[in-house]
Formats: structure tokens, sequence, C-alpha cells
């Protein structure tokens, strides 16, 4: 039998039963690198994956989207290994992905915080380093779920069992490190020397663990301050133990038991009170200091548009009558709009945007002035003039939606005291079980499938493909501004991938097989198959998730 090497561009000769590690090491010389994973069939795998059929193969590095998330998988479990050797009975749990890293905390076996100093990091940090540098066996193994069940129950780790006994899979795979045993939303190193450089360093009641700087795989990530992240994080982390529902398993739990229309009320509520809290402190600087700017940016599907909506909302109850504008009027004609790295529109670049008209108009606003607004059109790609007038009254604030909000150059000759700042992005907290999170970025990826096959007709194929893109955009203009903020509102609803699942599922599985597309889709229908369904007729008209599902009763 053969495999069709696409690093290789060739065929390779396999005996029944063969891990892709011994023809990896086989063909080490010709591949030039040391894999971690590959892609077969398009779908990640571990090295210790075993062959009985021809296969398409393209073998891994580190570097790559998948590498990364194997690198970050075989350090989770390493840190799991590390805790349970150096403090037995107490809980890993893996938060999530923050300041470039990955916040973890340690409970006690009563629940309650443990929190560790710095030495106990030190030690951790120092038995993690013995066990990549012992180049440990990572062993695959898969078992009737029943067996793995009573297994994970032995070790303590009653959110897995939770959340296999609501999944009901016949069978389950898992590693074993030495003795220990942990499961994984996709595949680890074969090895711990695999795993890559790393550090791990007290932050805030736990610890932050950081993989290789993509940039330098010889030196670990430097993390960023993102305090108002952290609070945004924190508070809806305390939504969770208050609804009991902190992983898919207590989820899955809820649905079963038919309260989830009850889950579904109290989120809603959760965020009117987060944008009543906005209105309130805008309500504020606009009395005591003249505020009469709001802006709001947001990372793709993060929901700013209706966001933005029960905002105004809000507003109105504080006798405030909000005004909207759209940034999309101040894109420069078409001839002049900056192109990237390979020579198309950069739409997302600031600079496709008129920043002088923009911020003329704005000062003539704040100046009791009357303007035109601006009127573009993208068919023919210029700014055409039409009667659109505008002025603001005393109790008058202008909202203007945008992914460059938060950059300062966006509105640089306005004074600091006329502007207010919110960014919108959906900071998952929900967990699948303690070691494994639910990525905010899948989370907006599975929202803009959705919509844009709602909405524009796009197939799930074609947005995977765009999304690395649209990443690039985020990376540039969005993220290195989070922290300019005057709020934070997380957009995201611990309910909402039950309800996507029946939407994001069929347009997943139209992704061809053929395609490097396949390997994210099959990742993501995964991340959904843990989720019992849940019924949209409980989704009211005003939810932020309607932006996306449809069937909203704001206007778009």
């Amino acid at each position: 039998m053969k495999i069709f090497c696409r690093n290789l561009n060739r065929y390779i000769p396999f005996t029944g039963g063969m891990k892709l590690s011994e023809i990896a090491a086989g063909i080490s010389s010709e591949l030039g690198f040391t894999p971690i994973c590959a892609l077969v069939n398009n779908k990640t795998e571990d090295l210790d994956y075993p062959l009985f059929a021809p296969k398409l193969v393209e073998f891994m590095e580190a570097t790559s989207a998948p590498g990364r998330r194997v690198c970050v998988r075989t350090l989770c479990m390493i840190l799991y290994k590390a805790v349970s050797e150096l403090l037995p009975g107490q809980t890993l749990r893996i938060e999530h992905s923050i300041a470039r890293g990955y916040y973890c905390r340690l409970l006690g076996q009563d629940g309650s915080p443990a929190v560790p100093d710095a030495a106990t990091v030190g030690r951790i940090a120092g038995r993690m380093r013995e066990i990549i540098g012992a180049d440990m066996p990572i062993v695959r193994k898969e078992r009737l779920t029943a067996d793995v069940i009573e297994m994970f129950r032995l070790q303590g780790l009653r959110d897995k069992v939770m959340l296999l006994e609501t999944v009901h899979d016949l069978y389950t795979v898992f590693y074993t490190l030495g003795s220990l045993a942990d499961s994984y939303c996709g595949p680890v190193a074969s090895r711990t020397g695999l795993a890559g450089v790393f550090s791990l360093i007290p932050w805030k009641e736990g610890c932050l663990l950081l993989g290789a700087d993509p940039a330098d795989q010889s030196v670990a990530q430097t993390p960023v301050a993102q305090e108002k992240m952290y609070r945004a994080f924190t508070e809806y982390q305390k939504f969770n133990r208050i609804t009991r529902v902190s992983d898919v398993g207590e989820l899955n739990r809820v649905v079963r038991s038919r309260q989830s229309a009850e889950l579904i009320n109290v989120a809603e509520a959760m965020h009117d009170k987060l944008l009543g809290r906005i209105s309130d402190e805008i309500a504020r600087r606009n009395e005591e200091e003249g505020t009469k700017v709001v802006l709001i940016a947001g990372p793709s599907s993060s929901g700013k548009t209706t966001s933005t909506k029960r905002l105004a909302i809000q507003l109105m109850t504080n006798l405030i009558t909000p005004k909207m504008i759209s940034l999309d009027d101040y894109f420069v004609d078409r001839d002049k709009t900056p192109r990237d790295e390979t020579g198309d529109y950069d739409f997302e670049s600031l600079h496709a945007l008129d920043l002088e008209r923009l911020n003329s108009d704005l000062r003539r606003l704040l100046a009791g002035e009357e303007i035109n607004l601006p009127t573009y059109s993208f068919e023919l790609g210029r700014r055409v003039e039409r009667p659109r007038p505008l002025s603001l009254g005393e109790k008058d604030v202008l909202l203007i939606e945008g992914i460059h909000g938060l950059n300062p150059e966006l509105t640089a000759s306005l004074p600091a005291s006329s502007t207010f700042k919110v960014y919108v992005s959906a900071l998952t907290t929900l967990h699948i079980d303690d070691h494994n999170w639910i990525s905010t970025t899948d989370n907006r990826l599975l929202r803009r499938i959705v919509r844009d096959y709602k909405y524009r007709h796009t197939s799930a194929l074609e947005s995977i493909r765009r999304w690395p893109s649209v990443r690039r955009g985020e990376e540039k203009w969005i993220f290195p501004f989070q922290e300019n903020a005057d709020a934070t509102f997380n957009s995201s609803l611990i309910f909402e991938l039950g309800v996507m699942k029946r939407f994001a599922e069929p347009l997943l599985r139209d992704v061809p097989h053929d395609t490097v597309q396949y390997a994210d889709a099959h990742r993501l229908l995964r991340l959904l198959s843990y989720f019992e369904p849940i019924e949209e007729s409980q989704v009211p008209s005003t939810s932020l998730l309607r932006e996306f599902l449809g069937g909203s009763s704001f206007k778009y």
C-alpha cells in the first residue's frame, strides 16, 4: 500500500498498521523539518495515527496553524502532569486565551481558588521542563466510553465525566503520559520533547502559560497587558458560577432538564444589564464632560451592529437621543484605496477611510454646526453626494460603529473628553471541560459562517478560506487598541453554540473533503458535537444572536 505525501509530491509505500511517526522518520532527510502532526485526508491527526489504507498525508511543522494548536494542547497536558505530581488534590483549570497566553487557575479540594505563589509556579515550570527534556511518549488510546468515564472518575476529573455522560459517544479517544490520562479536543504531540519552548509565570489569581513566539520559535511569547479584557472575562465567569453552568456538560444537563429557556432569559438579561451600565456611564460623561461621540469597535462577528442598536435603546432610557453614522460612508474613492500584500484592495486598512473629512465633520458637529453626511457607493466605487443633513442637539449623542473605533488616529483632532470608546467581542467563558476551553476565535468564525450563508449566500468553504485574511486584519487594526476602550462589552452568550449547532453543522458538512479548509470544518464539527441542540424558538427577537441567525426585530 502507498500514501501520497503532499510534502514530497510523491507516493510512499507502507505496511498496514504503520504509524505516521514511522513514515516521517523514514523520510526525515527529505522533509527538512521535524513534524508535530499531519493532515490525513485533510484532517489533523497525531503522529501515533496508524495507517491501514491509502491516504493523502501532509506532515505539519510546529509553526503551522494545526501545529501551533498541537503544541498548546501538549503543553497543557504537560502542565496537568506537573500539577498532579507536585500539588496532589488540587484541580487545574485552563480558563481562556488572554495576554498572548493561556490563563490557568488552581482550585482546592473544596473548589475554592488556591492562588499559587511565585515559588510554586517556578516549581511547576521546572517540572514541566524536566518532562519535556525527558522526551516522554504520549500515547494515543481509544476505549469504550464507559471505561474512559470510570478511569476519569478515579482521576477526579468530574467535568470530563459529566461531559462524556451527556455526549453518549460509544468510544472515546484519550492520551496517556506516564500513568496520567487526559482527553483533548484535537491531537497532541507523540512525545513531550516536541512541545517546544514555553514560559509559565504568576498572573492574577493563577498563572499564565505562554507558548513559543510565532516570529521566533526559540523564545516564548512575551505577555501583553490586557486588564480590561481580564475584567470582562472575570465578570462573566462569576455569572457562569451563579447559573451553575461553567462547562458544556453542565449546559447539556440544563438542556436535557428542559430549563434552557430560563438560562437564555437570564443570559439576555445579563446583556441588558451590561449595556445599561455602559449607557449610564456615557450619560454621566455627557452631563459632566460634554461627551458627544461614542465609538463602537470590535473584530468580525463580535455583534457590533446589534450591540450598537441595543446601546441606543439604553441611551434613550437615560433621556439621550442617539444618532448613528456608518464609517463605510467615509471610504475613499476606489482608486485611492490602499492594497494589501497580495495586491487586493485593503478595505480594512484605516487609510481606506477619508480621515480628514471624518474629523472635519465631527469637529463641526461638536461645534453645533450642521453637516451633510457623505454617501459611499460600493457599486460605483466612489462617494456620491445627496442630501443627508445632520446636527447634534444638547441631548444628542453620535454612535459610530466600525472596526477602527479604538484607534486614536481615527479621531485624532477631537478632544479626548468628547469621545467614549466601547470594545465589543465574544469573550467565550464556557469551557468544554477543565483542560479544554472554547476559542473566542472559533466562536466568532461559527457566527460568521452562519451569517454569511444566510445573508450573503456564501458557503462555509469560502468563509473559512477568507478567515485567515480577516484575522490578519484584526491583528493589525483592532487588537493592538483593545485597551484604549472606556468600556468592554462581552457579546458572548452562554447558550449560543447549542443554538448555532443546527445551523452550522449542515454548512460545515458541505465543505469538500479534498480542500484544505476541510481540516477547520472537521475541527468545528467536533466542537459542536459536544453540545445538546437548543431550539432557536427560545431565542428572543432582540437577542444579539439574531444578527447571525435571522429573525431579529432590529433592521440591519
